[in-house]
């Protein structure tokens, strides 16, 4: 199980109240919030390794390069995310808590967690299963294997399991074409534009007819004129230097340099007396009362 640490922590931040605060008064209910989401999805899925991915760059260098709006809305002061204030100190809690537990807790210097995500699902023998709000990761489902994404849009108790079937019902494409149709269509939340004028509709018909963005651009290429929708061709030819450098920016890496570490889930916490200190510190008792028998069972 790979958890999109940043997403989850997002999702905990504006799903608690922040009126959940330490014996000083300070807020934690972005911590509280992704204890429990662990505890919750570790009884219901026991898995055998659980990664906590986070983002080592939330902002590579080599996606800037490729498409220079990519995320640029959320830039703060310099190059720095925007993240409320009172998120910001609780990121370094979580990383604490994670590390007195044992739980795997990974980030590759220039990537992203998504990054971390394609890499290690690319390195697993096995199933994997990845806990994510981010649509992006659906381009890793795989039946195969297989690999699916556990989606919180409904959240953590309420998981949308995403196969290839759900992404081909949803989307009317293949179901291992997610990453292809993104590009076409965009994502205003990344700020990545897409093809002017092609919605999902016309993405979703590009890619069904063509089955990649590399076949759709060797059609453009040849000057085939077959299978394109109304209009499309011409603006798909007007995009073709956008077509060719957003994959960089959408698909997710594989070979991001990973740090050697302990992937198993751990029946009981790595460093018990940090555990304590950090539970008395930041008034945690309750979730890791929570989280702890989870772990353990």
């Amino acid at each position: 199980m790979l958890l999109d640490t940043p997403s989850l922590y997002f999702r905990a931040f504006y799903g608690v109240p922040e009126s959940i605060t330490a014996p000083d008064g300070t807020p934690v209910n972005a911590v509280r919030g992704l204890i429990d989401m662990i505890a919750t999805l570790v009884r219901g899925h026991s898995p055998a390794e659980l990664v906590a991915t986070m983002d080592a760059d939330w902002r590579p260098a080599f996606r800037v390069a490729a498409i220079p709006s990519y995320k640029a809305h959320r830039v703060a002061q310099g190059d720095a995310e925007q993240v409320p204030d009172t998120l910001v100190p609780q990121i370094a809690v979580i990383q604490d808590v994670l590390d007195a537990l044992g739980i795997a807790r990974l980030e590759a210097p220039g990537y992203e967690a998504d990054d971390v995500i394609g890499t290690l699902t690319h390195r697993a023998a096995g199933a994997v299963e990845i806990v994510t709000g981010d649509r992006d990761l659906f381009q890793l489902v795989d039946d195969r294997r297989p690999v699916r994404v556990l989606y919180t849009a409904r959240g953590v108790r309420n998981l949308q399991v995403v196969d290839e079937a759900f992404v081909t019902a949803k989307y009317g494409i293949p179901g291992r074409a997610y990453g292809d149709f993104a590009v076409l269509r965009g994502d205003p939340s990344d700020g990545l534009p897409g093809v002017a004028g092609v919605g999902e509709k016309t993405a979703a018909a590009l890619i069904t007819r063509f089955g990649t963005l590399e076949a759709l651009l060797e059609a453009l290429d040849a000057g085939v004129t077959e299978g394109f929708p109304a209009g499309s061709r011409t603006r798909l030819a007007a995009a073709r230097d956008y077509l060719r450098a957003a994959p960089a920016v959408v698909k997710v890496a594989h070979d991001a340099p990973l740090p050697a570490a302990d992937l198993s889930l751990p029946a009981a916490p790595r460093d018990p007396e940090a555990l304590v200190a950090l539970a008395d510190r930041w008034g945690l008792d309750g979730p890791l009362n929570r989280l702890l028998p989870a772990l353990a069972g």
